[in-house]
């Protein structure tokens, strides 16, 4: 039966035929499905794509998936579940160890695979300490990916959502250049410029006046700052 979601599928699997059967699956429950075919695709497709949760297989061509793993964890917590046909304890506790939230092996049952995803999407779900942000109008529902201001509803690109995200998180908190960049783009990122960008177009897209912010002010000399989200942005 289908069901309707806002999340984002990152399949990662050299296989082409998995790849099509696993977007065809999930595509039918109301997920939207992206894919990649290699280790090196697949982050660059995180940063593009901002996955709700990531299935990933071990055997890629050019970087072994559990190296793809510790690589995310250095600046994102999407669940990841391994689906490979790697069965040893050995492969399992490595993938674990390197950051993996759930593994299971081919050949799979859809209906496993789709209860792991509800699983691994719950404990992200519940990380938030409030599943609705609300200030001054602004409301984000974070099991929804739902932003409104004033109930009317906004469309935000992946980028945007994730800022607006961390910043709501933090409300009250200034957080630093560095900071957003670390989290939004991965570590080492240090692109100024298309951070300002993005907080600009987020703020033409959420404020009721953008040169007279109401929801996201920025701190001289450090950031933004979520009024009630912010560093040198402050909300």
């Amino acid at each position: 039966m289908t069901t309707t979601t806002n999340q984002r599928i990152l399949v990662v699997d050299d296989e082409a035929p998995i790849r099509r059967y696993l977007r065809a699956a999930l595509s039918a429950q109301g997920f939207t499905v992206y894919e990649s075919a290699s280790g090196e695709e697949a982050l660059q497709a995180v940063l593009s794509h901002r996955p709700d949760i990531i299935i990933l297989d071990l055997g890629l061509p050019d970087i072994d998936g559990i190296e793809v793993t510790r690589r995310l964890r250095e600046w994102s917590q999407t669940p990841i579940i391994i689906l490979s046909v790697r069965e040893s304890e050995q492969d399992k506790i490595a993938a674990l160890d390197a950051g993996a939230d759930d593994y299971l092996t081919k050949p799979f049952g859809t209906g496993e695979l789709l209860a792991r995803m509800r699983v691994a999407l719950r404990k992200q779900s519940s990380a938030a300490n409030e599943p609705v942000f609300e200030s001054k109008g602004l409301s984000v529902d974070f099991a929804r990916r739902l932003v409104q201001v004033n109930e009317n509803e906004i469309q935000l690109t992946p980028t945007e959502y994730d800022l607006l995200k961390i910043l709501v998180t933090h409300a009250g908190k200034v957080i630093t250049h560095h900071q957003l960049l670390r989290q939004v783009w991965g570590d080492g990122y240090d692109d100024m410029h298309i951070l300002r960008v993005n907080i600009s177009n987020l703020r033409g897209k959420i404020e009721p006046d953008p040169s007279r912010p109401t929801y996201i002010h920025t701190e001289p000399g450090v950031g933004p700052k979520p009024n009630e989200i912010s560093a040198p942005w402050k909300v």
